[in-house]
């Protein structure tokens, strides 16, 4: 399917246009990183990118679009006419999809035209920023069920159709088990399912006739919604004579609550089934559910096996967006040689690290994560030797890893399009849900923990350290001498 080149914000094509029309396009390199965790966590797990991909192959302009192009009276023919041409065509080195990833450390790497690069950053931050916040949230949610099952309900409470898409995409890579978004089921090939409304319940002449008729229609799937009216009264009275009925036809059901104290009534309910002889029923909760409220209530042992979420998931919550940006890291100068470029600011977080970089991850001999170490690509990392890692930020901050402590360590980005094609077979989202789901075992419980969480380091190696504070001075000298006496 076509994806149309408009996404974008409309002064990267008044920037494409006017490198164009000077004839200045370089080859570059471009980078995606972000600045802090969301929802005060200590991670995010990287999601979106083969959806990123999906569309890049695809990207163009058709003449309507460049109809209305023309119709702005800013765009020249014959740039249009360039435009309508433009396939992109440059090369991608990414994190894989379903990583455990940290602020500051490049996820993505875009080499290719100063034009061509400027004409993604929309698209790209706008898929790789939302799916990697909801993936985040959904593993959050997850963790905090001590692994129980999940259910992604969000598709009304979502912002829009095609963030509901996005959001059960990336909520399946998080970790969710079932979507009831049907259309994300067809797309993505994720499991649907759904209990009933309680307008399925008051349709009816009597609650029991509602949850008999559902009981005939869908044998063996059958989820009753038991707070129509009275939960602990005529809807767990109804669900229990409906369930020893479906337990004679050798069929079991569940229970959902929507509403009420999602602490005492699920004790209850339990213990009423219990005493009833169906123990293998299940009991399912929502009702705007987050994951501090699904970890107490895991803490407190509350028997609840089923986890409908829907807002608080689809949505990001109290975090409504991922702060990850899209630098220029080089750029090719008269030379034909790619040259460090780096972006100056009074904030120092927001000061770039200079060149074309990689990431690489040391693990001790059980396979934990120690620490990510940033460097430039060429840079040569070999087994069995001491490494200093130096804080991005802080002038004399840095610890040393000694060959005795780490067991290995991998290159994190690996190249994924090259001329504008995907490398390689396309993952399945199953195979991303399980490479997320180990990507998260490999880090200690403290960094992964929902309320203040141990910082996981990332740091630069002695040589990008000394590179950045070199261009650092010599930026800030150049700055002064173009600055009005």
């Amino acid at each position: 399917m076509r994806t149309s080149a408009l996404i974008t914000d409309f002064y990267e094509l008044t920037m494409m246009q006017g490198y164009w029309l000077k004839s200045h396009n370089p080859q570059v390199v471009f980078e995606m990183f972000y600045r802090t965790n969301p929802f005060d966590g200590g991670y995010v797990l990287f999601a979106g990118l083969n959806d990123l991909i999906d569309k890049l192959e695809n990207l163009s302009f058709d003449e309507e679009e460049l109809s209305y192009l023309a119709t702005l009276g800013i765009f020249r023919a014959e740039f249009l006419d360039y435009l309508r041409s433009y396939r992109f065509s440059g090369d991608i080195h990414s994190i894989a999809e379903g990583t455990v990833v940290f602020p500051n450390e490049p996820l993505l790497r875009v080499h290719t035209s100063l034009i061509d690069a400027q004409l993604l950053e929309g698209l790209l931050l706008n898929t790789l920023n939302f799916q990697s916040l909801i993936a985040t949230k959904a593993s959050r949610m997850v963790l905090a069920s001590g692994g129980g099952a999940v259910l992604e309900f969000g598709l009304r409470r979502a912002q829009g159709n095609d963030g509901a898409l996005s959001a059960s995409r990336a909520a399946f890579i998080g970790g969710t088990a079932i979507t009831s978004n049907t259309l994300a089921g067809k797309i993505f090939s994720i499991p649907v399912s759904g209990t009933m409304a309680h307008s399925w319940v008051m349709a009816f002449n009597s609650e029991l006739e509602a949850f008999r008729t559902y009981a005939e229609l869908y044998p063996g799937s059958t989820a009753l919604l038991i707070d129509t009216y009275d939960t602990l009264g005529s809807g767990i009275d109804n669900a229990i004579i409906v369930g020893l009925e479906e337990q004679k036809k050798g069929h079991s059901i569940s229970v959902r609550i929507d509403s009420g104290d999602l602490s005492y009534l699920p004790r209850v309910i339990r213990k009423r089934l219990d005493d009833a002889g169906l123990h293998d029923t299940k009991i399912i909760v929502s009702n705007d559910l987050n994951e501090a409220i699904v970890q107490t209530l895991v803490h407190d042992e509350v028997p609840i096996d089923v986890w409908g979420i829907g807002t608080h998931l689809v949505t990001g919550g109290t975090h409504s967006s991922l702060n990850g940006v899209y630098k220029l890291a080089a750029m090719e100068r008269g030379d034909g040689k790619i040259i460090p470029t780096m972006k100056i600011s009074n904030s120092y977080e927001k000061t770039t690290t200079p060149g074309v970089k990689q990431v690489w991850r040391f693990y001790d001999a059980e396979g934990g994560a120690l620490a990510d170490l940033v460097g430039i690509e060429d840079e040569l990392i070999k087994d069995g030797l001491d490494y200093t890692f130096y804080h991005p930020f802080a002038e004399g901050d840095y610890f040393e890893m000694h060959k005795e402590r780490y067991a290995r360590f991998e290159a994190l980005l690996q190249p994924v399009m090259s001329g504008g094609k995907r490398l390689g077979e396309k993952p399945s989202l199953p195979d991303l849900q399980k490479r997320a789901k180990e990507s998260l075992t490999h880090f200690h419980k403290s960094y992964l923990r929902q309320i203040n969480p141990h910082i996981y380091k990332v740091s630069l190696t002695d040589h990008l350290k000394r590179m950045k504070m070199e261009k650092l001075i010599a930026e800030r000298k150049r700055s002064k001498e173009g600055a009005p006496s």
